[in-house]
């Protein structure tokens, strides 16, 4: 690792910044991992679009369709394609405690930069938190990596502002992916800014985050590969003028990907969100590929709405063409 266990903090605030997506793992005509595919996807990523770290086998990767092993196969995988030019974070959510440690040391060894783990599915609803400092407080005491929490509604609750509050004290608990309401964040904000970095995937926010709460991560959602070409990096530019404190500038391009945005959200199927990401992928350019079960594939006539939408919304390809209004 990077840092020791006690300057886990530290390193983290000091170098997880910027950008960050939660990659789509493509998958071959035979339902294998389209490893080249992958590769070529992370190089684009950070070479052309400029994004800086990587959330590895998560939601979006569909670790839910993956046995252990090829989790951490993804992990190292993810580790090699980024080689040291950006950071990356696995996911190693689990039901199973023993596979979320497993995982764990697992991104450890292999030269991960942090781990994920959101908060368990539990089977009870009232008086959990003592459970879930437990939980928490067990994993960190296995691993010396640093942890970021996620707590999202799939969990079926949401952990509340003063329950991270506790968590944040943990000694390698560096970050939250809060995936919650803005008052709730921005209160978890207020109480433990100084010991947690707070962020949300909501990619139509951040820039507020940015300029409201003093947010330095974007952690993370597909946002940074589907709204941006090499010769349209409009969310990049934006990032790097809040930072820089040129609010003005930074929200005239946020808001000019609005039709991207629109056009995003206006084609995607309520249940095919990775489909629908892995075809506006393809669209791009980069390596789709296909969903595993029980994911559902798009059928024909919602491939030709999301084609009309993206020729549509505005985005400059890097062949010089603009998909015009």
């Amino acid at each position: 690792m990077k840092y020791t266990r006690k300057d886990a903090k530290a390193h983290a605030f000091a170098t997880m910044r910027g950008i960050w997506a939660a990659a789509l793992m493509p998958f071959r005509a035979d339902l294998s991992i389209d490893e080249d595919g992958f590769r070529a996807n992370m190089n684009h990523w950070i070479d052309d679009l400029g994004i800086d770290g990587f959330f590895i086998a998560g939601k979006q990767g569909e670790f839910f369709s993956m046995p252990v092993d090829e989790r951490k196969r993804c992990f190292d995988l993810a580790v090699e394609a980024a080689g040291g030019r950006a950071q990356t974070i696995m996911s190693c959510s689990d039901q199973n405690m023993d596979v979320v440690i497993d995982l764990a040391r697992h991104a450890q060894a292999c030269g991960a930069d942090y781990i994920v783990v959101h908060a368990p599915i539990l089977h009870f609803f009232k008086a959990q938190d003592e459970t879930l400092l437990r939980y928490y407080e067990t994993i960190a005491s296995k691993v010396d990596i640093g942890i970021a929490l996620w707590s999202h509604p799939d969990s079926g609750y949401l952990m509340s502002p003063e329950l991270c509050n506790r968590l944040a004290d943990i000694e390698t608990v560096v970050a939250i992916k809060y995936s919650v309401p803005r008052e709730m964040y921005k209160k978890l904000t207020a109480l433990a800014g100084d010991r947690i970095l707070v962020s949300t995937a909501s990619e139509e926010e951040w820039l507020d985050n940015i300029l409201e709460l003093n947010w330095q991560l974007y952690l993370c959602s597909s946002p940074p590969y589907l709204l941006q070409t090499a010769a349209d990096r409009r969310m990049r530019a934006y990032t790097d003028l809040a930072f820089a404190g040129k609010a003005e500038e930074a929200r005239a391009l946020r808001d000019s990907l609005e039709p991207v945005r629109r056009a995003l959200k206006d084609t995607r199927p309520a249940e095919k969100p990775h489909a629908h990401q892995k075809y506006w992928q393809d669209l791009l350019g980069q390596t789709g590929g296909r969903v595993r079960p029980p994911m559902l594939e798009l059928t024909e006539d919602e491939k030709a709405r999301t084609r009309a939408a993206f020729d549509a919304c505005g985005l400059w390809l890097d062949d010089g063409a603009r998909k015009a209004p």
